[in-house]
């Protein structure tokens, strides 16, 4: 056999392999039941008979005629019985919104938080005075629902939980509306060292932090040779709370973004994954590193080591509960020069939680002078400090 009938045979055999593996769905598809399947059998279910016809009297029959009645035409056969939906009960539910696998506890309402330029005397504000609601009036034997999806997570968690050191567990944590103080706008340049799939790299940071007492933006971005450039960003609004963000992006090769809407309490998410509930007090990924600056230089006295700090964290696919612990003050030698610090780090809660440690100079208004992130897999970025200016 020539040589080119037997390759145009082999690349025939072959395509038609690759057809029929084409359509198997692999472990790691969708659990959706497929649009169409490679071998399939059915049975069709003969059509119940016709229910009885009631007897009537029969008319009277006219004569028969001489001529044979034509034979009537032979009837089609039943056509085949189309394939009946599933009940409503069986349709895959609307996934419960997790906030990593933790819902959120019951939220509060805004708290009042004091605000003060640097270098003013801030004073926390007095707990507001509650009214209790009007009872409702009962319902009248309300129709049961059908059956659909479970509701979203029922209330966003309270704004900012301060545990001090030492606390049981069965002691509360206070939430009561802590004071803050912003630093006021300043450009970090950051020398950065770091590991991402096994590479070692060296980069430059930026992070860029801007206010005019009403409106805030954020933007920190990290770039390195051959391993490309990625940069975080969050604008928003100052509060009574301090940091209020509106819209968090997070962009490497595609951008994704958080957009929280505070008056329905929800945040969306343009990765299409499920709405997470959120309050007043809630951050992002990078307003809270400025957050937490803000809180200490309100009242250090408060902060001392061993204090933890919760509040809720969005990134752009999810929000979680971050617990922050205030560890002992640290002199860095840094890049910029040797520096007294005030170090915080997260609390991880499961095995697989990204590690967060942060460093804030009391010098520059607690903004932070190093950030080290270490993932899982044991991918991680350290940020120095190595200069600080005006923007």
């Amino acid at each position: 056999m020539p040589r080119r009938a037997l390759f145009l045979i082999t690349a025939l055999v072959l395509a038609l392999h690759w057809l029929v593996l084409s359509g198997v769905p692999l472990s790691w598809d969708s659990p959706a039941e497929p649009s169409g399947r490679v071998f399939s059998t059915r049975s069709i279910a003969a059509p119940a008979p016709p229910p009885p016809a009631t007897t009537t009297p029969a008319a009277p029959t006219a004569p028969r005629s001489a001529v044979p009645p034509k034979q009537p035409p032979r009837p089609k056969p039943p056509a085949r019985p189309a394939r009946p939906a599933p009940p409503a009960d069986d349709a895959a539910p609307t996934p419960v919104p997790a906030l990593n696998d933790t819902p959120d506890a019951g939220a509060e309402g805004p708290t009042d938080v004091a605000l003060a330029p640097p270098g003013e005397t801030v004073v926390p504000p007095e707990e507001p005075s509650t009214v209790p609601a009007a009872p409702a009036e009962p319902a009248a034997s309300a129709p049961v629902q059908a059956a659909s999806a479970p509701p979203l997570a029922s209330e966003p968690a309270a704004a900012v939980d301060i545990t001090p050191p030492g606390a049981g567990t069965g002691h509360a944590p206070s939430t009561a509306p802590p004071p803050v103080r912003l630093p006021p706008p300043t450009r970090l340049i950051f020398d950065v060292s770091g590991q991402a799939k096994k590479f070692a790299y060296s980069a430059r940071a930026e992070l860029l932090w801007q206010h005019d007492g009403s409106r805030y933006q954020a933007r920190q971005e990290v770039s390195a040779f051959l391993v490309g450039s990625r940069s975080q960003n969050s604008v928003g609004q100052i509060s009574a709370q301090g940091l209020l963000p509106e819209r968090f992006s997070d962009r490497a090769r595609s951008e994704q973004a958080a957009h929280f809407d505070y008056a329905k309490g929800r945040v969306t998410f343009s990765a299409n994954t499920p709405e997470a509930p959120v309050g007043p007090g809630a951050q992002d990924r990078l307003s809270v590193f400025i957050q937490l600056g803000a809180l200490l230089a309100a009242d250090p006295g408060r902060f001392v080591p061993g204090t933890q700090v919760t509040l809720t964290t969005v990134s752009a696919r999810s929000a979680d509960r971050w617990t922050f612990s205030v560890e002992a003050p640290e002199t860095l030698d840094l890049p910029a020069g040797a520096t007294a610090t005030l170090k915080l780090q997260r609390l991880p809660r499961k095995d697989y939680d990204q590690k967060a440690e942060l460093w804030v100079a009391p010098a520059l208004g607690y903004l932070p002078v190093r950030i080290r992130l270490t993932q899982a897999n044991g991918d991680f970025a350290d940020l120095q400090l190595r200069s600080s200016s005006a923007p």
